[in-house]
């Protein structure tokens, strides 16, 4: 049943789409004629059983009303027709036989029928059953409509949680993780290197001469110029369990678990290689200069007891060294 027929029938509990599927005509007309004066039930006749599955996919009856004896076609089959198919598998199947016979009753709702009734069954008999049988199903449909909608909600939501994440732990100006996350990370992996007694790597980078650069170029050109070191910094992080972070203002990390020293300074090399070769003009140290960058690395196996700030420590007195030994080069703490 499609969105509007279910709009339609949720304002009227006792609501029916009925569709009777029966070779006879008469048997039809007298079905018809029974519950012409019911409010709220549609009916619908099918003759040729065929054509049964088809017209139920067209007009989604919340009853069926099946004969079990027809030329050409099982009605027992036909039953089981309706379940394996998937626009019908859950509307309710009444059986009208002609016999009230225990081993083809039994049959019936070993196919799937839902209620057995003998041909042709009192008026009232038949109303209060179809009535009942479509309640059920509008309810199961309204159920699964409820769950879908949840569903979505739930995803919905789970979407909007992973992008605050992402905002949380991001960067707003480089895109990079924040302070924060690296700090969340770096402790992390400490915790799993030290577990697994492995090796973890650490960048400390810093963009040389930059508050020159601000005070020569402006706080907007200041910003472009951290963006694309920023992106050479992403760059460099071919690993999924590398994070690079922004640690504050000019200053940039990368942390690079399970990596030695020699790696790290690959990466290290290849890193300080890009920015220079980005050529942002810069006035310092000279006239004429290029944007560069400095880092200092450090790699520990860490041990009981000690803490993840002394690989930032480490890091910074690599960073350190490349300063003060002429800037864009790499030092190793």
């Amino acid at each position: 049943m499609n969105d509007l027929q279910l709009d339609d029938f949720k304002t009227d509990e006792n609501a029916a789409m009925v569709l009777l599927v029966d070779d006879q005509a008469m048997i039809g007309e007298a079905v018809r004629r029974g519950l012409s004066s019911e409010e709220n039930i549609d009916f619908h006749f099918c003759a040729d059983p065929h054509q049964a599955i088809a017209h139920a996919v067209r007009i989604k009856p919340t009853v069926i009303l099946q004969d079990l004896v027809m030329p050409g076609l099982d009605g027992l089959s036909l039953v089981r027709e309706y379940r394996n198919h998937p626009a019908t598998r859950d509307i309710p199947i009444i059986v009208l036989s002609t016999k009230e016979d225990p081993l083809i009753k039994s049959a019936a709702f070993a196919a799937g029928a839902n209620d057995y009734l003998v041909k042709l069954p009192d008026n009232i008999e038949l109303v209060a059953r179809i009535r009942y049988h479509s309640r059920s199903y509008m309810t199961l449909l309204q159920r699964d409509a409820a769950y879908r909608a949840l569903r979505v909600s739930q995803q919905q939501l789970l979407d909007t949680n992973l992008v605050l994440q992402r905002l949380m732990n991001s960067d707003g100006l480089t895109g990079l993780s924040n302070r924060r996350h690296f700090d969340e990370y770096l402790e992390l992996e400490w915790r799993r290197s030290l577990r697994e007694q492995t090796q973890l790597s650490l960048l400390m980078i810093d963009v040389d001469y930059f508050k020159t650069y601000n005070d020569t170029f402006g706080h907007l050109e200041g910003d472009e110029a951290l963006r694309q070191v920023a992106a050479a910094i992403r760059d460099a992080s071919s690993r999924p369990s590398d994070l690079p972070a922004r640690y504050g203002g000019e200053e940039f990390a990368l942390v690079l678990p399970n990596t030695s020293q020699g790696g790290a300074r690959l990466v290290a090399e290849k890193l300080r290689m890009t920015v220079a070769a980005l050529k942002i003009p810069h006035i310092a140290p000279t006239e004429g200069s290029s944007l560069t960058i400095s880092i200092g690395l450090s790699t520990i196996i860490p041990i009981s007891g000690s803490n993840c700030r002394e690989l930032i420590s480490a890091a910074d007195k690599g960073l350190y060294q490349a300063k003060n030994n002429g800037r864009n080069q790499v030092g190793i703490g």
